[in-house]
């Protein structure tokens, strides 16, 4: 469904990513992990078509995507959601869920997806009303995701989608990753929370100063002993 071959990419003169390659198969949830900074952020944003990488090919249901747009990519199915959720706080959480109806795709049925969303968030649908910035942090997070979902994507990719909340917010969280995949969404997900995350997926690749060191099913990553050493502190 999705696939990086040899890819390079970063910022200025500098190189984030080098000869990064990875495939997501269809209604698979595969994630990306490893420490902050190893380039994962960089991998999404290149995926998307925020960053244009300098070398490699980027892949989507067949069709050459290295080139296009961001606003393209989300066209074709492909949904980010950033790290920091990024809601508009002055905008009610109704407002934020519409935008992500944005793409051309999720325009006629916006209202039906609406109800879709919110049927797997009530407290989302509780909070419809209220403006974005007065909820907690895991309540900004699942508007952040169901925004996301509005836009009907095909592949929806979570960029450290755990970050800054309550272990058991967390929890809630992955909860939602497995119902969205059971609905016949792709998952891609990147994190530093590897034994979660891990615990979820289907396969994993584990990206170490930009370049992917390892990769394979979950449960053969979870009992590998480099990373129980240098993630799972065993």
């Amino acid at each position: 469904m999705l696939k990086l071959e040899n890819i390079h990419a970063g910022y200025g003169p500098t190189t984030i990513l080098q000869n990064v390659s990875l495939e997501v198969k269809e209604g698979e949830i595969v994630t990306i992990v490893g420490a902050n900074g190893a380039g994962k952020t960089t991998t999404l944003r290149t995926i998307a078509g925020l960053i244009k990488p300098r070398q490699g090919s980027i892949s989507f249901c067949g069709e050459d995507i290295t080139r296009l747009r961001g606003d393209q990519v989300v066209d074709r199915g492909i949904t980010l959601i950033p790290e920091g959720r990024q809601l508009f706080g002055d905008m009610t959480v109704r407002e934020n869920l519409l935008i992500g109806a944005f793409r051309a795709a999720a325009r006629p049925n916006h209202e039906r997806r609406l109800d879709e969303v919110l049927s797997i968030f009530p407290r989302v649908r509780e909070r419809l009303d209220q403006a974005a910035a007065s909820l907690s942090g895991g309540e900004q997070q699942m508007v952040a995701i169901a925004r996301g979902m509005m836009a009907q994507p095909k592949i929806l990719m979570f960029d450290e989608p755990s970050l800054g909340l309550a272990p058991i917010v967390v929890s809630q969280v992955f909860d939602i990753v497995r119902q969205i995949a059971g609905t016949g969404t792709t998952v891609l997900i990147v994190e530093q929370n590897v034994y979660t995350t891990l615990k979820v997926a289907d396969r994993g690749y584990v990206l170490e100063n930009g370049q992917i060191v390892l990769e394979g099913q979950s449960e053969a990553l979870l009992n590998d002993d480099h990373i129980r050493q240098a993630y799972l502190g065993i």
